[in-house]
């Protein structure tokens, strides 16, 4: 992820989300579409379920994020691991109404907004932990879809890496570094 230099938490949180999503994105594309809906064992996730979870998550915490409990009552948590999306259309489709809700919720949002409270299960946040609590939860899930998507693509030897690949840290840090003296 090129850093943005900004002093405005409200921007680096939208794009720290936005860098998690693509980095998801990308795994999934590489995921076999008979991948998508295997757990490794009873009690793992599939990929499907990881990601019926998230969304269910994204549209209680986001719909009316500045006005309304984050624990909506109609959510049933525990149904959002049964019964997961079969295709990858389902799933994708899923994937993009949470994401959408997250950023139409964050996109209006100025600094300003960030020492304000929202509730979360009855417990009152600022909205900068609520949005914190969110990027550390997400990015927690991205990690196992990151890795489930490995695990399934390397079996038919076909993962490309979706960050910095084994071996090429001093490749990419020159990169980085060549970067930044072309822009003085």
């Amino acid at each position: 992820m090129p850093l943005e230099f900004t002093t405005s938490y409200a921007k680096d949180s939208v794009d720290i989300l936005k860098h998690y999503k693509r980095l998801a994105e990308r795994a999934l594309k590489q995921a076999p579409d008979e991948a998508l809906t295997v757990s490794p064992d009873p009690e793992s996730n599939s990929i499907a379920v990881i990601v019926k979870h998230m969304a269910g998550n994204m549209r209680s915490r986001f719909t009316d994020f500045l006005t309304t409990d984050g624990e909506k009552p109609d959510r049933n948590r525990d149904t959002e691991f049964e019964a997961p999306p079969q295709s990858r259309a389902e799933i994708m489709a899923l994937w993009e109404r949470g994401w959408q809700r997250v950023f139409d919720a964050l996109g209006p949002l100025s600094d300003a907004d960030m020492a304000r409270t929202v509730m979360i299960r009855g417990e009152a946040h600022s909205v900068m932990q609520a949005i914190n609590r969110q990027i550390a939860h997400y990015s927690y899930h991205v990690g196992q879809i990151v890795f489930l998507a490995k695990h399934f693509a390397a079996v038919r030897a076909e993962w490309v890496a979706v960050t910095i690949p084994r071996g090429k840290s001093a490749d990419f840090t020159a990169r980085v570094a060549a970067g930044k003296a072309s822009q003085r």
